[in-house]
Formats: C-alpha cells, structure tokens, sequence
C-alpha cells in the first residue's frame, strides 16, 4: 500500500487540478462551442441549427466595427510597443549607471493592472481634466484634445494605454536578448572597425529573431483578448467605437442577452489566438526536435 501511494503520490496531487482544468476550461470550450451552433437567446438552447448565430455575427454592423478596431488597435500596438521597446532596451544596453534606477520605471506599468491602467489614462486624456485642460489653463486656449470623447479617435486612446503599459514588457525581454549575444563577435566587429549602428542593424538584432517572434506572440495575444483596458478606458464607446471582440463577447452575453452571439464571437476569438499561437508552438516544438 505505501509503495503503491508513493509511486503514485505525483499523479494523486496532480489530479484535481488536472480535473478542474477538464471541465472547467475544455468542459466550457467545448459548451461554448455547442451554444454557438444554437439559436440561444436569454437562456441556452441545445438543439443545433447550423451556423445561424456566425451569419447574424458576420452580419453585424458592431461586430464589423470590433474587428476593424481589433485590426487598428493590435497593429498599432504591436508595432508601437516593439519599436519603443527595442530603443528603450537597446539604451539601457549601453550599461548607463541609472540602468537599475529607470529599468524599474519603464517595467513599473507592468505591476499595475489593466484597470488601474484604464482608469489613470482615462484621468489623463479627459478633456475637461487631463492634457486639454492643463494647456488651457497654461494659456493655449485653442489646444484641443479630445480623442477621448471623440468617436472617430477613441480607439487609439486605448492604443496609448496599452503601449505604457506592454513597452517596458518588450523592453525587458529584448534587453535579455541583447545580454544574451555572444560579445566576442561584437568585440571582434569593433576591432575591425564596424560602427556601433552597423553592430546593431547587422548582427545584434537579427539574431534575436525569435525573440522578436515570442514578443510578437505575446503582443498579439494580449491584443486579442483585450478587455479589461476597454472598459475601464472607454466602456466600449463613444457609443459602441472602441469595441473589440473581447468587449462585443461581454456585451452580448451579459448586457444583450445574446448568448448565441456571445458564443459565436467567443469562438472566433479562440480561433484567431490559435492562428496565431500553434504556429508558434509547432516551430518551437520542431526546433527541439531537430536539436
């Protein structure tokens, strides 16, 4: 009896998490998946009917508007953040005595969570509190910013937001990588005369490629399943304007009563992050493999 539990302790603890996991993660995947092929409204139904609820979703005029701001906001803040990142880390690279000081700083945005994020930028890009009325009150009566408040630029307000808060991420991962490159090929480059600009452009960065890949990775699964700095940023609006997959799920199910619809973005959600992740995954897993 003791030799059995002994052999068999590791597979004993690991068993309820594995069991919650089933049925509370795949369990409702799967449930999630079955709803979509529903006509479920206010309460779910179980008889299938096809891809009824993907028609009305594709059909949407906000659902539309989410994926255009998907599109919008997961450009741009990919982009932005691993530029930002990728100067900030190739600054701090030049082993300046305050590293340790602004390297806390640039990853300090990381600590707080999206709401808190949300919340402070809301404050900040406030016409009637943040930016447009400091400048007012400097005597720039005419300076407007109003981005807000304003339905045609909402979205890249999220987009500012979400670059303070991933950059200083990007920045420590690159910074890893940049330690990380074999200094004997720099201090060979300088020997022969290369300039630092040329070290970096052409033989530094290029092998950080799969850093940048897993950067990227990162970036755009936090893009696509952002939530929590919509709706402490924004809420949504102006309107329905800033509105992302992840905030059209949320409505749907819990402020529409559309729990068909709901399923159906939630579903193609999952699709897109797995179009993006098991790439990722399957060349990893092949790297391994052929090492």
């Amino acid at each position: 009896m003791f030799k059995w539990l002994e052999k068999n302790i590791p597979k004993i603890v690991i068993a309820p998490s594995f069991f919650a996991i089933l049925v509370f993660v795949y369990g409702f995947i799967a449930w999630t998946a079955w709803i979509s092929f529903t006509k479920s409204r206010l309460m779910p139904k179980y008889d299938i009917v096809g891809f009824i609820q993907y028609d009305r979703l594709f059909d949407s005029p906000r659902w539309e508007v989410a994926l255009n701001n998907l599109f919008i906001f997961g450009f741009l803040f990919i982009l932005i953040a691993m530029i930002l990142g990728l100067i900030i880390a190739i600054f701090l690279d030049q082993r300046i005595r305050i590293e340790g000081f602004l390297r806390t700083i640039y990853l300090y945005p990381m600590a707080l969570s999206l709401i808190v994020t949300g919340t402070a930028w809301k404050w900040i890009l406030n016409p009637g509190l943040g930016i447009e009325n400091v400048f007012k009150n400097w005597g720039f009566e005419n300076f407007t910013f109003d981005w807000l408040v304003n339905p045609d630029y909402a979205i890249y307000t999220v987009v500012i937001a979400g670059v303070w808060q991933a950059s200083g991420f990007v920045m420590a991962l690159f910074l890893a990588g940049l330690r990380s490159v074999d200094q004997e090929i720099i201090k060979a480059a300088k020997v022969d005369g290369v300039p630092t600009t040329k070290i970096y452009t052409a033989i530094i960065i290029p092998s950080m490629a799969p850093i940048f890949l897993s950067a990227f990775i990162v970036l755009a699964h936090l893009a696509i399943k952002s939530f929590d700095l919509v709706i402490a940023l924004t809420g949504g609006g102006p309107g329905y304007a800033t509105d992302l997959p992840a905030t059209y799920m949320y409505t749907m199910a819990f402020s529409r009563g559309d729990l068909g619809q709901a399923a159906s973005s939630a579903i193609i959600m999952m699709i897109v992050i797995f179009s993006v992740v098991v790439p990722y995954l399957y060349s990893e897993l092949r790297n391994k493999n052929d090492q």
